[in-house]
Order: C-alpha cells, then structure tokens, then sequence
C-alpha cells in the first residue's frame, strides 16, 4: 500500500486558497476516484474537490473553516500499490514564470520582482497572509507592514489581492523626503476617508440578521467598484416584436430538437457580441494607466440563487458559439449555478456582463460594473405598448413589443459617444432581427 497526498487544486485564474468548508467523508472512510469529498469556498464561488484516486482517508490535514493554499496538502488517502512512497499532485509552480503562465494577467515587473526582488522587507514573522505574489509586489514598491495593516483587502478573510495592492501603489503619495532646503513644514492633505454607516437602532421587535459570507462578499465588491468606476449610464427603448415572434416561432421546436428551453437570453448575447466586435475597446479592462484589450470575448450572465445572493457565471468565447451553443451554453450554467454545482472556472475571466433585471418584472435598472471589466448592460421587462410605425403609406400606431436597456460603463475609459454607440448597435441587432435567422 501506498499513500497518497490529496492537494487543493488550481482553480483558474488569481485563485490562490480556499477555505474549508466541510469534508463529505471521515477519516477511515473508502472513497472512489471522482468522488467529492471536500466542499470549498473561494471569493468566486463553493465547489466541491473530487478524489483522482481510490483509496482511504487515512488523514485530514486542513479542518473545517481552515484555509488551504493551491497545491497544499489537504488530506492523504492510502491507495493500492507498490512500495510506501508518498504519491501526490504535481505541485503549486514555484518559479515567477510558472507563476506568470497560473496568472496570465499579472504584471511583467511583478513577475521580475518575483524572481529577483530580494528586499530587507520579507515580512517574516508578521501576522499577515500574503500570497507570493502580493509579497513580491510590496518588496518591490518597498511598501511596509505598516501600510500593509492599512490595506482593506477583498481578498477571502480580508486577504489582500493582487488588485488590492496595485490599486494601492497607483494611489500611494510619494515619499515626503523632497528637497532639504525646504524647511517650512507641510501639513499632509487628508486623504478621503472611507464613508462609515451612520449607527442604526434596533428596536424592540426588530430581527438582526448576519450577513452570510457570500452576501459580504458581494457587498464588498459594489462598494469597490463604485469606489473604482465613475459610473454612466445611458438608456435606449428598443422594439424586439420581431425577436418575440421569431422565439415563439422556434421554441418549441427546440426543444423538442434539443430537449433545451430557448430564453432570450442567448438572443441577447448574441446581439452583445455582435456589438463587442463592432466597439472592441468596450471589451477592456483598467491597469492602472494601463488599457488591457481583451482577446476572448467573456460573457457574464448575472443570476439569482435560490437564497437570494447573486453569482456571474461566464459564457466563455460567446462570439465562437451559434445561437443553439449559446443556448446550451446559458442553460447549463443557469441550472448549475441554482444548484451550487458551479466551479471556481465557470466565474472567472468575464470581460463583459449582462443583467436580466426584467426578470424580475422591472422595466430598468441602473447596473453596478463588475470589477476589473468597464461596462454592463441591463435588460427589462419585454412589454407590449402603443407605438408609432413609419410605413410607406405615413405613420401608424400599433402595439408593439418594446424593452428598455440600461448601459453602465466606466468614465475613466469609456466615453459617452462610445458608450452609447455601442448601446445603440445592440439595439439595432435586436430592433432588426432577422426572422429568417437559423437555431
């Protein structure tokens, strides 16, 4: 017999630990190869960990709440074989190159500082967790435990990100060290500080409800993203009878074909991507004095859970996929995510989102951008109205099916005429859908 080292695999993109949630099985338990017997949290998503291997648990290394690094050691099975020899995973990369190709966005001078920044600051013996990349950044900008203890991380527990940390040096004051000559003692300008909720009563009947940890997350990352994006939003009313007849026109076809329900929603992206294609420099995000143009073209599709949170799972290369892949594509996700079967990769890598706030019945809404993206767009509640048609005989009024779109995006690097073309293209797409379009 064998042991066998289970460890806490990648799970995409700037996803460096996980917190244990709870173990499916005990110790001296048999498990199956792919059973699931680890579920975890990450400040994406819950997931499950299955087992490669058959075997027993012979150990459980990290407990419940306890946080596991990618590529630590969370349990070791006993397996079937040869010899006594530890088996186990390929391991977390430990080079700055294997680092760079895990985290294809980080940046070339954090990943230089990685292979040779060796500073006098090497925060050991501090009480903060600091991933190796966080930690190579803040030698390299020469950033002290101090200003570190002053960094609100988003990061899981308040664990400092890599956007954390970056946004902090973009915004840091430089050194008040300059000339000697200068005598006369400057008064430091008052940075803004961060706005604090005015106390609230709790009344005698009042219930007090605690934040579950996915609702703090979330809330966390509006209040970031308002901090960080100058949010505009433009609105437009678009005609979609066409789009209407042509749905009702194919849905039950499909899914007889396909056994898939045919929503709006992949009618929706479609026109979103024809528009990306159209405005490239939407599909964007921010670095610092940076402007990162995506290649991919990532579709987030907000969705409400049952417990009333919200996830953004991601359509990845939307523009590669036909109506019927879309289709496909947005169902699974939709079902897995009201089904917690999500994983951490399904919410990462959206470079643009949309909202289906008429889902709820809205005819509106003013969307919050999901952070590093630049824009999102919401789509209402598809109403039937009065309009007025111009035909070739003069004007007529006849009901219409009519829907409002409401686009946020980010003034830092999205201007109004680009904002609203874009917004307008999409309209157009669906104001003119071809009703001889194939599904």
């Amino acid at each position: 017999m064998a042991e066998y080292k289970l460890l806490l695999p990648s799970m995409g993109e700037g996803v460096m630990e996980a917190t244990i949630i709870s173990w499916m099985f005990s110790e001296g338990d048999s498990v199956k190869e792919d059973d699931s017997v680890v579920e975890i949290a990450t400040d994406k998503v819950d997931s499950d960990v299955p087992t490669p291997v058959s075997g027993k648990i012979l150990k459980i290394l990290k407990q419940k709440d306890e946080v596991a690094k990618v590529g630590e050691a969370i349990a070791i099975l006993e397996v079937s074989g040869a010899g006594d020899a530890v088996a186990e995973q390929p391991q977390e990369p430990k080079s700055a190159e294997e680092v760079k190709t895990q985290i294809p966005n980080v940046d070339s001078d954090a990943v230089k500082a990685m292979e040779s920044a060796k500073t006098s600051t090497n925060f050991e013996g501090s009480d903060l967790y600091l991933s190796p990349l966080v930690k190579s950044i803040a030698q390299q900008e020469n950033i002290s435990e101090a200003e570190l203890q002053s960094i609100k991380g988003k990061g899981l527990e308040g664990r400092i990100t890599k956007e954390d940390i970056l946004a902090f040096v973009a915004n840091r004051q430089a050194p008040q060290s300059a000339p000697a000559a200068a005598q006369t003692p400057v008064t430091p300008t008052p940075q803004a500080a961060a706005p604090v909720s005015a106390p609230v009563q709790v009344n005698a009947g009042d219930e007090v409800i605690q934040m579950d940890r996915v609702r703090k997350i979330i809330a966390e990352a509006m209040v970031n993203s308002k901090r960080i994006s100058p949010h505009v939003t433009s609105f437009i009313e678009t005609d979609v009878t066409n789009v209407v007849k042509w749905r009702t026109k194919h849905k039950d076809i499909f899914e007889k074909r396909e056994g898939e329900k045919l929503t709006y929603m992949p009618i929706f992206v479609k026109a979103i991507v024809k528009a990306i294609q159209d405005f490239p420099l939407i599909n964007i995000s921010v670095d610092g004095d940076k402007i990162i143009k995506k290649k991919n073209i990532n579709i987030g599709m907000a969705t409400a859970l049952p417990d009333g949170n919200l996830i953004v799972p991601v359509i990845k290369n939307a523009d590669q996929l036909s109506l019927s892949g879309l289709a496909k594509a947005i169902n699974d996700l939709a079902h897995r995510a009201r089904n917690k079967k999500l994983r951490p990769e399904d919410t990462q890598g959206a470079t643009y989102t949309i909202s289906n706030v008429g889902g709820f019945g809205n005819l509106m809404g003013t969307p919050i951008i999901p952070q590093p993206q630049v824009a999102i767009l919401a789509v209402g509640a598809i109403v039937k109205k009065p309009a007025v048609l111009e035909t070739k005989d003069g004007d007529v009024i006849a009901i219409r099916n009519l829907m409002f779109m409401s686009h946020s995006y980010d003034h830092r690097v999205v201007d109004g005429s680009l904002g609203g073309m874009f917004l307008k293209h999409v309209h157009d797409y669906l104001q003119n859908w071809d009703m001889n379009t194939e599904i």
